[in-house]
């Protein structure tokens, strides 16, 4: 078992380290297969949403790795909306198929349709004025210190392989000198302040702003998943950060790990169920950071060792971000699930989801840690750039200066 958990740990370093040295590979879901990196104008790095500080509107983002769109792709945001956490009724589709970068027709279910050039950042109106549509190059709002997560990725790697014991379910018994360097080492680069890896990333965005009742026919609360599909299948899906690269595949050989992300990608939220178990192999490192064992958000310390990691890997796996479309206040990334799950019902008010300005990495990776959403930080807590979650089309102008300087590849 602690060989197995090295192993996994060696993996997140690794892919740390072609996150750092990837020109592309610069988000939380990029180039992560041969289909994407075969062609990155179908990748999906980043999905954005949230409520409208009027209470009007669901605003949607999606980042694309390529530097243009694809005229023979859909790039597709499903909008699923229900009464309670966890159950949809109705669902909604908002399409865009480019025929050139000025040219893109996007339809939001069969009720409206938008078309011509979305260049223009006041956003294309589509016909009968639900939504608005941007499509262009944009700053990356997703910022990451990624070489401080490699290097604490090796510290705990080391400890394992010196001999640190790994439980049952997975999680190590990491002692007091390596909790603190594993800490010490995210919160840093290179023993410096910390760096965003992706500062002057350039990406191209699909920005939506549409009317809440276009897209809640089945009730406020609403779980938004984005996907790229081709004249034959689904090529990528998006939802939450780091899930499809940090906890999917770490461990098999690369022919297995592409065709396990491969089939990730093709499959919609409602195949999550085969994905739980991977997950959960993976969600016991985390847990281990701290060295406590037990304490990760949604983890059960009472249950058999194998079930423990379950009921967040099973959330995990549905991979939707989940909105509260009765809240204008958008402050908390998983604020809808911890409310729902027991964690802060505090949160009941708050609309969750992700906008771009959240420090999503910290969150994610503190309660993957011990539950808290705080206690983990790679040093750092915004962009470079001033992102927007009220001002269409939300995300910066491209860097212009770190694109002459060949950051925009």
């Amino acid at each position: 078992m602690k060989r197995t958990a090295a192993m996994r740990l060696q993996a997140l370093a690794c892919l740390g380290l072609s996150l750092a040295f990837t020109a592309n590979t610069h988000a939380s879901d990029h180039l992560d297969t041969p289909s994407v990196i075969g062609d990155p104008r179908a990748d999906i790095g980043d999905l954005y949403a949230w409520t409208s500080p009027d209470g009007k509107h669901l605003n949607l983002v999606m980042d694309i790795v390529g530097h243009t769109f694809s005229d023979k792709l859909d790039y597709v945001f499903h909008i699923d909306s229900g009464k309670r956490f966890g159950h949809t009724g109705a669902s909604t589709a908002i399409r865009c198929r480019f025929r050139s970068g000025t040219d893109v027709t996007c339809t939001a279910g069969d009720t409206d349709t938008a078309h011509g050039n979305p260049g223009d950042t006041q956003g294309l109106a589509s016909e009968h004025g639900s939504f608005r549509v941007f499509a262009g190059p944009r700053d990356d709002p997703f910022f990451n210190n990624v070489k401080g997560t490699r290097a604490a990725y090796d510290k705990a790697h080391a400890a394992l392989e010196a001999g640190a014991k790994v439980d049952a379910a997975g999680c190590p018994a990491f002692d007091a000198a390596t909790v603190h360097a594993v800490a010490d080492e995210w919160a840093h680069t290179q023993g410096g302040p910390a760096k965003n890896l992706l500062a002057g990333w350039t990406t191209s965005a699909i920005v939506v702003s549409i009317d809440l009742g276009a897209v809640s026919k089945g009730g406020p609360l609403l779980a938004v998943w984005a996907a790229t599909q081709g004249p034959t299948r689904q090529i990528d899906r998006a939802g939450r950060p780091l899930t499809g690269n940090a906890l999917l595949g770490t461990l098999a050989p690369d022919e297995i790990s592409d065709a396990f992300k491969e089939t990730y990608n093709m499959a919609t939220p409602a195949d999550g169920a085969k994905f739980v178990d991977e997950i959960a192999g993976n969600l016991g490192l985390y847990d281990g950071f701290d060295g406590k064992c037990g304490n990760q958000w949604l983890a059960n310390a009472k249950a058999p060792p194998a079930q423990r990691y379950h009921r967040l890997a099973a959330l995990l796996a549905d991979d939707r971000l989940w909105v509260n479309s009765a809240s204008a206040t958008c402050t908390q990334f998983f604020a809808v699930e911890r409310a729902a799950l027991g964690g802060d019902p505090a949160l009941a008010k708050d609309c969750g989801g992700r906008t771009p300005t959240y420090s999503a990495s910290n969150v994610y990776r503190s309660m993957l840690v011990d539950g808290t959403t705080d206690s983990v930080s790679d040093g750092l807590t915004r962009d470079e750039r001033e992102q927007s979650d009220s001002v269409f089309p939300f995300l910066a102008a491209p860097d212009a200066q770190a694109a002459a300087a060949g950051a925009y590849q």
